[in-house]
């Protein structure tokens, strides 16, 4: 049978002779270079399949130590590339598997290292091992959604404080849910990595100290989606946003580049002139610099050049303005002559960050905490004379500052209950501001809990993030309006997954409950958030204005709130085709005599919550004085009059710090607080 040989292009048939180029090739000569080619085939073959391992003369790190984002119950970022890393002896080799994969990383000259592993979908559990001379085993490994829950004591709000706490905790039992909290660290310049205890599985165990809002947006995901959730807590109490934003992007904020070029001047000292400071040793040079320190609690100081100040309030929304330092109060009391030589109960309300509080130049106590009410004893050896000279120094270094409580909460009381009040007119003096003090990084510093709380976990892959925050930063709420925007694109370049989802809680309904329609600082940072919410993408606000307490700026009812949020989050997200937020202002039109409102998200339509009329609307004319309004809907939208403005000009809505307004949606969702005017509010400078 005729046969074929093959050399390189050369193809005959038998007893065919070829030609090639004017050679005659005979079947003997083609059939010793077929040999060679094939030989030659064979051998780059084998080459081809040979790699040869780049690490193989590396010796296996020594003393390898993986990052504490890293430990047994993790949960990784489905859908992205994995990275793992940690630090070692610097020159050896760290190796990872996971399952079949397996990748090496050569420990840095700064005895850093990081492998990435390929991204992988949601499930698990997956073994991890990280080996140099030892090995780390990771079990039970998730592969899911991280979620990042951050913001001040609403996030920091655990589980075993909420409403039906037994209950909550006891039926806590989520294998799938994974919970990581971040203990409190600020740091003046960023850290690589975070104290904490390591992952844990959501049980009745674990559950009672993390983060309620956080707990209770994982379960409402779980609950309709199979994908493991892993929660990273990272909050703390009292803290405003600019503690949590980076010095990089705060030196673009004309309100905070003076505070970070003197932060950034004292780290450019040589180390051993920027030890930071002890607590003790900063005090000492707060106490030496307040020009008030050591007479101004005196009785019988001379007080022509006090200023007067209405309290309660914070100084930011009164004559002091925009200010952080120490200033000092103080009122004279008239006491009836039945109380002389008692020993009386001094209430002042929270104070906003720390007070000292003397009477007739006596410290009787002081408080550090901004939310924690003041309440001291007169003792009666200060109370045998009339007047008593009260005195109270006010040291805040970041957000609102002074007295903040209610009217009713400043009272002198008497052991039979007789009360005198303190609020209304004080006088006050300025001791020394902020920026004449050395930095100090603390928790309410800029960038403090930035360098501390977040950049550690910015390699770590997360799906998105949910933040409450914002009672810190109520005094500068117009501020907020350029401050919470940069905020969140700071955490976004810093994750540099592009814009991923950031969802953040309104600041709920808190304070007393006002008579008349009027201004408020609460409501132009809540109006402050809505608009952030139009200006950057992929966020969403979640409105509680419905939940709030009087009495208590913690409302104990989370899991509502950790399900608005999650409703966002399964519509955006995980692609449910639910409303996912309550009504949103969109546009007005003036009528005769009355303006109709129009909204989105009026999803089942509007109506109002309980039923009967709708409240909480006011309306002006073209002086812009308020009156309560008649308010009705008509065809999906809302019209508002009223019989005392004849021209009505401009509507506002639940504008006040506790307002009493019921729009909803068919969901159920509270409508946002808003207002159609852009008049210079209280917190504008």
């Amino acid at each position: 049978m005729p046969f074929m040989y093959l050399d390189s292009r050369i193809i005959f048939h038998e007893n065919v002779t070829p030609i090639r180029n004017g050679l005659d090739y005979n079947k003997e000569t083609v059939m010793k270079r077929q040999i060679v080619v094939l030989l030659g085939c064979l051998a780059m073959a084998s080459c081809a399949r040979y790699v040869p391992d780049p690490y193989a003369d590396i010796p296996s790190a020594r003393n390898v130590v993986l990052n504490s984002l890293f430990s047994d119950n993790m949960v990784l970022q489905h859908g992205k590339p994995i990275p793992v890393w940690g630090t070692a002896d610097p020159g050896g080799k760290v190796v990872i598997v996971a399952g079949d994969e397996k990748v090496q990383s050569r420990v840095q000259e700064d005895g850093t290292w990081k492998a990435v592993l390929k991204p992988r979908p949601p499930g698990g559990p997956v073994t991890i091992s990280v080996s140099g001379e030892t090995t780390t085993i990771l079990n039970d490994v998730l592969i899911g959604d991280v979620w990042v829950c951050s913001g001040q004591s609403n996030m920091e709000w655990p589980v075993g404080r909420v409403n039906d706490a037994e209950a909550e905790i006891a039926g806590a039992g989520f294998q799938r849910i994974r919970l990581f909290t971040v203990e409190q660290t600020p740091s003046e310049i960023p850290l690589a990595d975070v104290p904490t205890t390591g992952w844990q599985i959501c049980s009745p165990q674990t559950v009672a100290d993390f983060s309620a809002v956080g707990y209770f947006f994982g379960r409402d995901i779980v609950l309709h989606h199979e994908i493991p959730i892993g929660l990273i807590n990272t909050s703390w109490g009292g803290t405003p946003a600019e503690a949590w934003t980076s010095t990089g992007a705060l030196k673009l904020h004309p309100d905070f580049q003076p505070t970070i070029l003197k932060l950034e001047e004292s780290l450019n000292k040589p180390q051993d002139e920027r030890r930071p400071l002890t607590l003790a040793e900063w005090t000492a040079h707060v106490d030496g610099l307040d020009r008030g320190r050591s007479r101004w609690m005196r009785p019988g100081l001379d007080e022509s050049d006090w200023q007067p100040i209405t309290v309660p309030g914070l100084w930011e929304s009164g004559p002091i303005g925009p200010y952080d330092g120490v200033v000092w109060f103080r009122k004279t009391v008239e006491l009836p002559e039945s109380w002389k030589g008692q020993d009386l109960a001094l209430h002042l309300g929270p104070i906003d960050d720390l007070d000292s509080t003397y009477v007739n130049g006596v410290l009787i106590g002081s408080t550090a905490v901004y939310d924690a009410p003041r309440n001291y004893t007169v003792p009666s050896v200060l109370t045998g004379e009339s007047p008593l000279q009260l005195t109270v120094r006010v040291m805040d270094w970041i957000g609102g500052g002074g007295f903040w409580g209610r009217t009713g909460s400043m009272v002198l009381k008497t052991a039979a209950g007789d009360s005198l009040p303190l609020a209304g007119e004080w006088v006050y003096k300025p001791g020394v501001p902020a920026k004449e003090v050395p930095v100090r990084a603390d928790q309410n510093s800029p960038a403090a809990l930035y360098n501390g709380m977040i950049h550690p976990l910015l390699s770590f892959p997360i799906r998105g993030a949910i933040w409450y925050q914002g009672e810190s930063n109520a005094g500068q709420a117009y501020q907020y309006r350029t401050l919470f925007p940069l905020m969140i694109t700071d955490w976004r370049n810093g994750w540099k997954q592009g814009d991923f989802p950031f969802y953040f809680v309104q600041l709920a309904n808190y304070m007393e409950i006002r008579d008349l329609p009027g201004e408020s600082d609460w409501a132009e940072l809540r109006e402050a958030q809505l608009l952030t919410q139009s200006l950057l993408p992929n966020t969403g606000m979640a409105c509680i204005i419905d939940i709030g307490e009087a009495d208590d700026i913690h409302p104990r009812n989370k899991q509502d709130v950790g399900k608005r949020l999650a409703r966002i989050a399964r519509h955006n997200v995980y692609g449910e085709d639910i409303p996912f937020s309550g009504p949103i202002f969109r546009r007005m039109e003036k009528e005769e005599g009355r303006i109709r409102l129009y909204f989105d998200h009026a999803d089942g339509g509007l109506s109002a919550a309980g039923g009967g009329e709708l409240r909480g609307f006011a309306v002006s004319g073209p002086d812009y004085r308020f009156v309560w309004a008649d308010a009705w809907i008509e065809g999906g939208t809302v019209v508002v009059a009223s019989p005392e403005i004849e021209d009505p000009v401009a509507v506002r809505y639940g504008w006040a710090d506790n307002p009493v307004c019921n729009l909803i949606n068919g969901a159920g969702l509270p409508a946002s607080p808003f207002r159609t005017d852009d008049r210079r509010g209280v917190t504008q400078r």
